[in-house]
């Protein structure tokens, strides 16, 4: 099968191509500079400038779109211009490409659980209603535009990404920071849901729905076993020999990050029911052993 993937430089892309690539699929990257990963061919795109090149879509069978600026960082009106129009452009411009390609490919698009909000102890499925904060629109408008693929033809799935776990990046990467120096601990009271994946399950669920004709729509990318921030900072501080004692306030995450501290102390209690009907099974249900996997070495 020939693969065509945005924002593979991020996190996710090269585990997911190297996943991709022991299965014996051709891959091909777009994006504005070659990524470097060995045996793929590169079209270059600028994913706000409009369409690719319909060349770049040729004979695609699948295509997976993972682009988008980072949130994890200190929000103003230009950040938040650019995690949004990242994210709705860059996908409306690529269900263009489609389009003019001429072709209807799988479309597996990431959301994120960012499209709850802020939800308290409320168990959340994906047929729970969405936020009316930043994210949840940012992810609502991203949904929308990745939907426009099913007037083509397409087979649509939008993967709500949790935190994911991995060694190396992602935002564990931000969070062992602390603990490493021995100033870890729980964020604002603790008592908010965290929902977490590890990075191979995420990985196994993006081939998961690509191989799976049946699945469409919005799949939770999350382990089934969410737990309290408070929890996690222990799992966290006993992964890495450090203890989590040093509980950081909400108005110092405000201090550092303004309006995206909302984010980090949101609380959303998320269960990934789609993908587990559908027969997938994740290898870390417990974070506490996903994390001791991660920081074995």
């Amino acid at each position: 099968m020939i693969i065509a993937i945005t924002g593979a430089t991020g996190f996710l892309g090269p585990h997911l191509i190297a996943r991709l690539q022991r299965e014996g699929h051709q891959i091909r990257t777009l994006g504005r500079r070659p990524t470097g990963i060995p045996n793929t061919g590169h079209f270059a795109w600028d994913a706000l400038a409009g369409a690719p090149d319909p060349r770049a879509l040729d004979g695609v069978e699948a295509v997976f779109s993972l682009a988008g600026e980072p949130v994890a960082q200190r929000w103003n009106t230009e950040v938040k211009r650019r995690i949004r129009d990242s994210r709705v452009f860059g996908t409306r411009n690529l269900v263009d490409g489609i389009r003019r390609a001429q072709t209807s490919p799988v479309l597996i698009s990431s959301s994120a659980i960012g499209y709850y909000g802020d939800r308290g102890d409320e168990l959340l499925t994906e047929s729970s209603r969405p936020g009316k904060d930043f994210l949840a629109g940012v992810c609502i408008e991203w949904e929308h535009e990745a939907e426009r693929a099913f007037e083509i033809g397409c087979r649509v799935v939008m993967v709500r990404t949790g935190i994911v776990l991995g060694k190396g990046g992602g935002a564990l990467k931000q969070m062992a920071t602390p603990f490493r120096a021995g100033v870890g601990g729980p964020v604002g009271s603790g008592r908010q849901w965290v929902s977490w994946v590890h990075i191979d399950d995420i990985t196994d669920l993006c081939v998961f729905v690509l191989q799976n004709s049946t699945i469409g729509g919005a799949v939770n990318g999350t382990s089934p076993g969410p737990l309290r921030n408070a929890d996690f900072a222990h799992a966290l501080g006993r992964a890495l020999g450090k203890p989590a004692v040093v509980p950081v306030p909400a108005f110092g995450l405000k201090l550092l990050y303004g309006e995206a501290a909302s984010a980090l102390v949101a609380s959303q209690r998320v269960i990934p029911e789609a993908a587990s009907q559908a027969g997938f099974r994740f290898r870390y249900t417990d974070c506490e052993s996903a994390l001791a996997e991660i920081f074995r070495h």
